[in-house]
């Protein structure tokens, strides 16, 4: 994950991978078929401590609309905390042909977004949340919103630019918009 953070995953070579990983060359092919491979399983290793680390931060919280602002901090400080593993996730596989192409992602990505329409359907069945706002929207515009942050952070970063903001209090924002915007009041 970190070669590919650094050097992109075109620019990466698996001799590349090996020495980070302290293994010579060839070892790398024990395990792995490719280098595609290796990024197909650094997606699914990543998104499964994030779905399990969101499944986790969830339990316990009953109020849909603090279930929904705590998926909005969680999102972006997994993006803010985890550097090379935001890097690949939201640059690295959006420019991966055979990932792209080979690869059905719709899984781990489905199971990650599961937990936020959840979150939009028990709201709207409690009555908290606007039932005439399809969840499929609802869920899809605040993903968007979050990746789109998450991105411009990743980007930032290739920049060696400090953030100009709160990732907390962004979060908050977000939450704060979205939960106004689809309120059932």
């Amino acid at each position: 994950m970190k070669v590919f953070a650094r050097k992109g995953f075109a620019g990466a070579r698996v001799s590349d991978v090996a020495r980070e990983a302290g293994v010579a060359d060839g070892t790398i092919y024990l395990y792995f078929a490719s280098k595609d491979a290796i990024l197909i399983s650094i997606f699914e290793e990543g998104m499964q401590g994030v779905i399990d680390g969101l499944a986790k931060g969830l339990k316990g919280i009953e109020d849909p609309r603090e279930r929904l602002r705590y998926f909005c901090r969680y999102h972006l400080k997994t993006c803010e905390d985890d550097p090379d593993l935001a890097e690949v996730l939201l640059v690295e596989l959006r420019f991966s042909d055979k990932f792209l192409t080979e690869y059905k992602p719709g899984a781990m990505l489905d199971r990650y977004l599961e937990q936020l329409a959840a979150i939009v359907s028990e709201g709207q069945r409690r009555g908290i949340f606007n039932r005439a706002i399809p969840t499929g929207i609802a869920m899809g515009a605040i993903f968007g919103a979050l990746d789109e942050i998450s991105l411009h952070r990743v980007l930032q970063r290739r920049k060696r630019a400090e953030p100009s903001y709160d990732i907390g209090a962004v979060a908050d924002g977000v939450a704060t918009m979205v939960i106004k915007g689809i309120s059932a009041d």
